[in-house]
């Protein structure tokens, strides 16, 4: 029996959307390790924008987190803001800022599964965003810790909605942008009452 033409056309299709999508999800991630690599570069410098207000918060809080693995400041900044500006907005601007700057891990995750399954960190985190995925991100994204870059990953590998995962992860940086912001004024006060 030997194939139609129609049979191998259609092969030859999927071959090449499939390696089409490849080369996107491969542009994605040359993409996302070009800015992680940019703004680390640029980290010394990232205070600048604080004196540009909350749109300043903004913009530290969205390049320190658009970083994938790779220090950058954010929360001192947030800290050292609370203190300068009122806590609440200081905390908004920077949740927003950072769950933004989330969306390059979720896009890493989501182009470069190959690239990140290899890690046993990723490998702990993978099963509880894929059972837990919305109180995964949030309870990641409220704590500071090393380990949420992957929670985005894991969120884009596993092809959660986009709108999903930016939702947990705004009320999760929400959390701990506001403990931050609060804790730097609060600070300021206190050491204000010292030297008096």
């Amino acid at each position: 029996m030997t194939d139609s033409p129609g049979s191998n056309d259609g092969a030859v299709r999927r071959e090449r959307s499939r390696l089409g999508l490849n080369l996107i999800r491969l542009l994605i991630l040359l993409g996302v390790i070009g800015v992680s690599a940019y703004i680390y570069t640029i980290r010394d410098q990232a205070e600048r924008f604080a004196a540009y207000g909350y749109p300043g918060i903004f913009l530290i809080s969205l390049l320190a987190n658009a970083t994938i693995l790779l220090p950058a400041p954010g929360i001192a900044v947030v800290f050292a803001m609370g203190g300068v500006f009122q806590p609440m907005l200081v905390a908004l601007a920077a949740a927003a800022g950072a769950t933004v700057g989330e969306m390059s891990a979720y896009a890493a995750g989501f182009s470069g599964r190959a690239v990140i399954e290899r890690t046993a960190a990723y490998s702990r985190i993978l099963p509880w965003m894929h059972r837990y995925g919305g109180l995964t991100t949030l309870l990641l994204a409220a704590v500071p810790n090393p380990f949420f870059d992957l929670a985005g990953m894991a969120a884009g590998a596993l092809r959660m909605p986009l709108v999903q995962f930016a939702a947990w992860c705004l009320l999760g940086k929400c959390i701990k942008m506001l403990f931050f912001a609060y804790t730097g004024a609060y600070s300021v006060e206190w050491l204000s009452r010292l030297a008096a």
